[in-house]
């Protein structure tokens, strides 16, 4: 993963210098300098993807085990009788991507990875893990239960203290890519379910949510806790209509999420937020002093 960031730190130093070059009259190669910069777009976009494709290969196998609480009994955690230490213990799957997206952080700031593409790798991470969690979510009934949502918002909460953290120059809109699992998660623990209306939820619970992804929480969701009614019988009936109104108008849906997984920059986005670095000659990297194609790099700054 190390050379892979190297790689691309050198490509973005490689681009700004082409700009640069692109911005004195003196250079009259315009087309060949175009054709430079557009293969030096693919090389970051290839390089962007495979590091995307990394961070996702490590976290895959994490998400199938944060949908669902571990411990077969979950009435302690709905009670609040789990001591800090449980909790750990409870959130292991939680804590490890926590500790894969640092890890990932820390190597994109080290090798002076412009924040706006760690943003953008960050954002589009999240939006995977809202993917994978809230499509679980609609096609697991026992994962739909009031503890189980306990369980996966104390794994969220988890995920926006680092997103603080990393704040939001490095994570900016990551947590708003989580707003599907997010929202499903605060109808599962909502209180006083028998009293809210159709519109309360869908305008201040759930406004992510279309009516159909909606509808099949609200068919799946139980009380495993107190056991009490979930909702009223006037929601059900505006939940209903609701449902074969839009139904009547829409060609095809499905309630599952897509997960995106194209490119989402320009080189133009890049080398507006591309730090300035000054470097001594004796501390570039290895393969730069030893390749007699890049001395150019060597001279930028004489």
């Amino acid at each position: 993963m190390e050379i892979k960031l190297q790689m691309l730190g050198l490509l973005i130093s490689v681009a700004n210098l082409l700009l640069d070059l692109l911005d004195c009259p003196q250079v009259e190669a315009k087309y060949p300098a175009l054709l430079f910069k557009q293969q030096l777009v693919d090389l970051i976009e290839k390089v962007y993807g495979m590091i995307s494709d990394s961070v996702k290969k490590e976290l895959n196998p994490l998400l199938e085990s944060c949908i669902q609480d571990p411990r077969t009994s979950h009435s302690s955690v709905a009670k609040g009788h789990l001591n800090g230490m449980g909790q750990q213990n409870q959130l292991t799957h939680w804590l490890g991507i926590v500790k894969i997206l640092t890890n990932y952080l820390d190597v994109l700031r080290s090798n002076h990875v412009p924040s706006i593409l760690v943003n953008k790798l960050f954002t589009q991470i999240f939006s995977l893990i809202d993917v994978q969690l809230f499509n679980r979510l609609l096609l697991r009934r026992e994962c739909c239960s009031f503890s189980n949502g306990e369980y996966v918002r104390a794994g969220l909460a988890e995920l926006k203290l680092w997103s603080d953290n990393a704040t939001r120059e490095f994570a900016g809109s990551a947590w708003e890519a989580l707003r599907h699992i997010r929202q499903a998660v605060d109808f599962l623990v909502i209180s006083l379910k028998p009293m809210r209306t159709l519109r309360e939820i869908r305008t201040d619970v759930c406004p992510a949510l279309s009516i159909q992804q909606l509808e099949r929480i609200v068919s799946m969701y139980w009380d495993d806790v107190n056991g009490t009614n979930t909702i009223s019988a006037e929601f059900t009936s505006s939940l209903k209509s609701a449902v074969r109104e839009e139904s009547s108008m829409a060609t095809s849906f499905s309630i599952l999420l897509d997960d995106d997984s194209s490119i989402p920059f320009s080189l133009d986005d890049i080398t507006k937020t591309l730090p300035v670095i000054e470097v001594a000659d004796e501390d570039l990297m290895p393969f730069v002093n030893e390749n007699p194609n890049f001395a150019f790099l060597l001279q930028r700054g004489e």
